[in-house]
């Protein structure tokens, strides 16, 4: 009796947990962190919230949140392992508007960024001094 290879798609059309494909997918850096966006209402599925041991089927639709950032997807393979950036790719089929809407947003957050000069270093003695004079203590 041989075992079913976990990673193929499954002809059959069982799934694959949602934690564990948003994982193998590479939109979280561990099925953990994938759980607790689950959890947190972050990943809807059809709409709708769901849990992290729901049974992903190919084409279901996911929109999912990380950080600034908002995914539409269609689910188009199924896989419980990771695997390297190109394979994970080929889950997964973003929405054209999902995917201009990120850029659009990518190029706002820059544009407001414009002007904004990190300093080059820890504050000196005299700056310490000034920022502590504003009350501000937290930012040395």
């Amino acid at each position: 009796m041989t075992k079913p290879d976990r990673g193929a798609e499954s002809p059959h059309g069982a799934g694959v947990r949602l934690d564990t494909w948003l994982w193998a997918a590479r939109f979280f850096k561990t099925r953990s962190l994938a759980k607790q966006a689950i959890e947190a209402g972050r990943v809807a599925l059809a709409g709708r919230a769901c849990k992290p041991a729901h049974v992903l089927h190919s084409g279901a639709m996911l929109r999912i949140m990380r950080g600034e950032e908002c995914f539409e997807i269609e689910v188009v393979g199924l896989s419980e392992r990771r695997g390297p950036v190109a394979v994970a790719q080929t889950l997964y089929r973003e929405s054209e508007e999902s995917r201009l809407a990120r850029e659009t947003a990518r190029e706002q957050r820059r544009a407001e960024r414009t002007g904004y000069q990190a300093p080059s270093g820890k504050p000196d003695k005299r700056a310490r001094r000034l920022i502590r004079a504003l009350g501000d203590i937290e930012a040395l």
